[in-house]
């Protein structure tokens, strides 16, 4: 593995290139003196995996974002006094991986090397996490509230772990379901840093809501979901499965690239609708859609939401209109679920008697069986016998 180490004296990176040597075995490393605007020279032709880059200033970051644009197989560790929010948010965009603060002790700067070192490494084999896609057959049908809270509830199980991932990248607003947290980044800037994307970067662009959940927000700017590819979800996904028990995606209700490499990639997909003749509509379409695509009738369970058994179209209707496929209900219940959104708060914590919460937390159960000899508590005994 070869490492290019530039300061802006050939002392100074000889002192550095020995410390990196101590990082572990295998390593060819090299010292070189230069500066930021020099780094396209001093690489030419050494091709170097990692590059540690000593003395950096804000005015160094342009000259690095050259080199990650035109070599993005480099990745580089900066040494740099600079140490602000704005300093470091370019300079992850810039495509740094880490910047350490000087005078660096010997372990950061060869814990760091080994964190490089770890990712090169091929990684074992991994059961792949559960990919659950809910999408709205129609605007206003509650597909994000659905999504956010099953992702909160099954987050809340044991000890399993659930990504929530917001691809409604235009007018996505899951975070705000669940928390009051500012998002320090989201699936646009991810997209933008996708040649770096590994578990620490996915992790640190996600909210840590729990313990047990982590979300990636939507764009805050219209602008930038056009930023996002099919490519970039597609990786976004598979990074996210190697992490995580669940990845809930929440695909909004275009059908374009970016959403059918969402549901391409899903183990189960849940449509939602309520049951008006435009929603059933929309519905069969979709269905027919999926058909195109040689989804398995298994990967699709459609839910109803603010089912109301006295609704002028019934859901036995709905069911031959879907070809008899699964359908399962969330019941209405206006004052809870609009409580939840207002305060951000998951609607089990805030109102979990509410027939919406037992209604999600029944699919809870049904995505994610109790495994034998383990109990919820009185969600086990309440829902244990659901199907």
């Amino acid at each position: 593995m070869k490492i290019k180490v530039i300061s802006p004296n050939i002392e100074r990176a000889e002192q550095v290139a020995a410390v990196v040597r101590g990082s572990g075995s295998g390593l060819d490393v090299r010292a070189a003196a230069g500066s930021p605007q020099s780094l396209l020279v001093a690489v030419n032709g050494s091709r170097p995996g990692l590059v540690v880059l000593d003395a950096v200033d804000a005015a160094g970051l342009d000259a690095i974002e050259r080199l990650t644009h035109a070599n993005p197989q480099i990745e580089l560790i900066v040494i740099s006094a600079e140490q602000s929010p704005a300093f470091l948010m370019k300079a992850m965009q810039a495509g740094v991986r880490e910047v350490l603060p000087p005078p660096v002790s010997d372990a950061a700067l060869q814990a760091a090397v080994q964190r490089y070192a770890r990712k090169r490494q091929p990684a074992p084999a991994a059961q792949q996490g559960e990919v659950l896609a809910f999408m709205a057959c129609k605007g206003g049908s509650g597909a994000s509230f659905l999504a956010a809270n099953l992702a909160h509830m099954l987050s809340t199980r044991g000890e399993r772990t659930v990504a929530l991932l917001d691809l409604d990248l235009q007018f996505g607003d899951a975070l705000l379901m669940l928390s009051d947290q500012k998002a320090a980044s989201d699936v646009a800037e991810v997209a933008r840093n996708i040649g770096r994307l590994d578990a620490e970067l996915l992790r640190s662009a996600m909210v840590q809501v729990s313990n047990t959940l982590s979300v990636l927000p939507a764009p805050a700017e219209l602008s930038q979901a056009l930023e996002v590819k099919a490519a970039h979800i597609e990786a976004i996904i598979k990074q996210a499965r190697q992490m995580f028990d669940f990845v809930v995606l929440d695909v909004g209700r275009s059908i374009d690239a970016l959403s059918l490499q969402a549901l391409d990639q899903a183990t189960r997909i849940f449509p939602v609708l309520q049951l008006s003749l435009p929603q059933a509509r929309d519905a069969k379409r979709l269905r027919a859609l999926f058909r195109s695509l040689e989804y398995p009738s298994q990967k699709i369970c459609w839910l109803v939401n603010r089912y109301q058994k006295s609704g002028d179209i019934t859901l036995e209707s709905l069911q031959q209109t879907l070809g008899n496929q699964t359908v399962r209900t969330i019941p209405n219940h206006f004052s809870a679920v609009s409580a939840s959104v207002n305060q951000g708060v998951p609607i089990d914590k805030l109102s979990h008697n509410s027939p919406v919460a037992r209604a999600l937390n029944a699919l809870a159960t049904w995505v994610a069986p109790v495994q034998a000899g383990k109990k919820d508590g009185w969600l086990s005994s309440l829902f244990g016998a659901s199907t």
